[in-house]
Formats: structure tokens, C-alpha cells, sequence
């Protein structure tokens, strides 16, 4: 399953950022939108520096293709989707299933982490409530409440986009919008029941994670826009809320732990910033600081490997300290790897090499985080 879990989040954060102003548990809420589909400007060829809206054309949709290509991922919700007129098919489409399995993921770190899950029937369907709750459920109401915030921009860069085309209405998508929350939130107090909770743990972690996917995508604060609060907002949501769920609904939810996944989360924030490189004259033409445009490429390239090594050795270093060397001794095997490919691919040009990189890099630091759950848990 791991093996499986590490691809499927390669696939996601390749997109990992796809989403800036069209732009994930929680952002899902367990995340947050995490395609942040970046924005291809047309300047206008008149006087004026002006992006003018233009009509969805059908010349604009991506050409369909067979299986393997743009049917499958319209089915996955990613960009180069086929034109689909079946509703329920664009409704999946809004929700991004490819966006899902970080956020599974989590669930199964926290759930290793709180040292009490056991392969009882009982336990396993536990552990896949939490996961249809932090996948389907909740990082698709993100990912559909962050389409119809940006439908505007979308019209322009991408017209041929569910909301923008026409394919489905505004109301359908705000009605899938409350459905995806309430269904999420109900999942999340059966699972406090079921738990036995005094406190409904889980259930206030879904509300949080919930109004952290708000007030990300939707005006006025719109976290997205801002390069340091957006990145680390998705670098928590993907690594922090799924893995508090997942432990919550197993054992109990500690200081520590809190501590040292908000850590963890500043390498999410570094996996966030590489998907800037290549969008830093669309950020720069409508004002988004993300950090290659704050910084310039040259800096933000170093920012971001720091942010995701220092994190991790920081973790390991935590880890010894805590009198746990062999997990620590092996975090630091996963981060050579990370650090390896760094040199070889992101930091000789972080545009031309960024899928090579995260392909060759991120399922290292997945594994770290497993190895640090698994560490915590004894």
C-alpha cells in the first residue's frame, strides 16, 4: 500500500500548487485545494496591460483522447480532461480524486502514530471512514468550493473547465458544495461516536480544517495569495490535520505531536514553492507574492531546499533526542536521497526539472514521514 500511496502523491503534488489564484483534513479541510492551477496570462496586445475575459470557445478544450489520456483525467480531475456531458462524471471532475490520496496518506500516519491501531475488521473500518471523510468528502468540498471561486479566472485561462463552460451551473456546484461539507462534518461525529469520544475530536478538526478551505480559496482573505501564509497552509493541511485525525480517532491527539507535525509541515511548505518556479510572470502580472517573485528564482530555489532539509533533520534530530537513534539514523537515510536529487535536478534549473525532481525526490519524504510516525508511536 505504500508503494502505491508514495506514487499517488507524486501525481499530486506535481500539481501540488495548481491552484494559486485560480487560484490540500482539512485544506482538504483535511486539505487544501492542492491543484493550484497556475494562471496563464494573456496580455493584451493594445495599449492597455489588461487580462480581458474571454468566452469559453469550444477551440479552448483540450483535444479528447483514449483511455490513458484526457478521459482518464477528467476522471482524476486534472488539467488535459476531455469534454464530459455526463453530470455525475463532471461532478467527480470538480472533486479531484488526484488530490485525495496525500490526505489518505496522513490518515494512515496518524493512525500508526497513535500506537493503537490494530488489523481487527473494527479497526480497518475505521481507519476507511476517516479516509472517505479526509478524501471524497472534504478535500472535494475543497476542491469544489476553490473552482467556483475562481470560475472568473478560469474563463480566461481555462474556459472549457466544468464551471466556466457551462457544464454544470453555479447552483449544482453549490448544492455539491453542501452536500461534500455536511456529509463530511456528519462523517466526522459518527466517527467521534464510534470512537467513543467525550470531545468530538475529530469532528471539530473537519470544522477547522472546513473554514481553513474557506477562507483559502474565497475573498476577502483569500490565505493563497500570500506566498509564505498560502504554501504553509497547504504544507499543513496535507501533513498535519490528516495525520490529527487519524490519531485522534485512535488514541489521543498530544502536545507533541501537534508540535512536531506543524514542523513537519514547514516541508510541505518547501514542496509548495517548487511548483512557483513556473509561474513567476503570471504571479508577478496580477500581484501574487509568491516567494520567486517576493525573493527572486535564485533565493526562493535555496528557501525552499532549506525548508524541506532543515524540517527533516530537525525531525531526526528530535528523534535522537528522544532516545529513538535508529529511527533517526533512518529519516536521515531518506533525506540523502532528497538531498542527492536536489543538486541533480531542482537546483541546476527549478523550471526544467521540477517533475523530474519531484518524481525522484518526494517518495522519500513520504517514507520519512511514515518512519517518524512509526518513531512516535513507541
Amino acid at each position: 500500500m505504500a508503494s502505491v500511496l508514495n506514487s499517488a502523491f507524486y501525481l499530486n503534488s506535481s500539481n501540488f500548487k495548481s491552484i494559486r489564484v485560480r487560484t490540500h483534513s482539512l485544506a482538504s479541510p483535511l486539505s487544501l485545494p492542492l491543484t493550484r492551477r497556475r494562471l496563464t496570462i494573456k496580455a493584451a496586445e493594445t495599449d492597455a496591460n489588461e487580462v480581458k475575459p474571454q468566452a469559453p470557445t469550444p477551440d479552448k478544450a483540450p483535444v479528447s483522447g483514449g483511455a490513458g489520456g484526457s478521459s482518464f483525467n477528467q476522471l482524476l480531475g486534472i488539467k488535459g480532461a476531455a469534454q464530459e456531458t455526463n453530470k455525475w462524471k463532471i461532478r467527480l471532475q470538480l472533486t479531484k480524486p488526484v488530490t485525495w490520496p496525500p490526505l489518505i496518506w496522513g490518515v494512515v500516519c496518524g493512525a500508526a502514530a497513535s500506537g493503537n491501531f490494530n488489523w481487527t475488521l473494527e479497526d480497518v473500518a475505521k481507519s476507511i471512514a476517516c479516509m472517505l471523510m479526509s478524501g471524497p468528502f472534504l478535500t472535494g468540498y475543497t476542491q469544489t468550493i476553490n473552482d467556483y471561486y475562481d470560475r472568473e479566472i478560469d474563463a480566461i485561462n481555462e474556459p472549457y473547465r466544468p464551471i466556466p463552460s457551462g457544464a454544470i451551473s453555479e447552483n449544482e456546484v453549490i448544492t455539491q458544495i453542501w452536500v461534500l461539507l455536511l456529509g463530511g462534518l456528519g462523517l466526522a461525529g459518527l466517527l467521534d461516536v464510534w470512537a467513543g469520544h467525550d470531545f468530538p475530536v475529530v469532528f471539530y478538526l473537519a470544522l477547522g480544517g472546513s473554514l481553513l478551505s474557506y477562507i483559502y480559496s474565497a475573498p476577502p482573505l483569500k490565505l493563497k495569495q500570500n506566498g509564505w501564509i498560502g504554501n504553509f497552509a497547504l504544507g499543513a493541511s496535507y501533513i498535519s490535520l490528516p495525520w490529527w485525525a487519524g490519531q485522534a480517532l485512535f488514541g489521543t491527539l498530544t502536545p507533541d505531536i501537534i508540535v512536531l507535525t506543524l514542523l513537519y509541515s514547514i516541508a510541505g511548505l518547501g514542496i509548495a514553492i517548487v511548483n512557483d518556479f513556473k509561474s513567476i510572470e503570471g504571479d508577478r502580472a496580477l500581484g501574487l507574492q509568491s516567494l520567486p517573485v517576493a525573493f527572486g528564482a535564485e533565493t526562493a530555489k535555496w528557501i525552499c531546499v532549506g525548508a524541506i532539509d532543515i524540517t527533516q533533520l530537525s525531525v531526526a534530530g528530535y528523534l535522537l533526542e528522544a532516545g529513538k537513534p535508529y529511527y533517526a539514523l533512518a529519516l536521515v537515510g531518506l533525506i540523502i536521497p532528497q538531498v542527492v536529487f536536489q543538486f541533480q535536478y531542482f537546483l541546476k534549473d527549478p523550471v526544467k526539472y521540477d517533475v523530474k525532481y519531484q518524481a525522484s525526490a518526494q517518495p522519500f519524504l513520504v517514507l520519512g514521514l511514515l518512519v517518524t510516525a512509526l518513531a512516535t508511536s513507541h
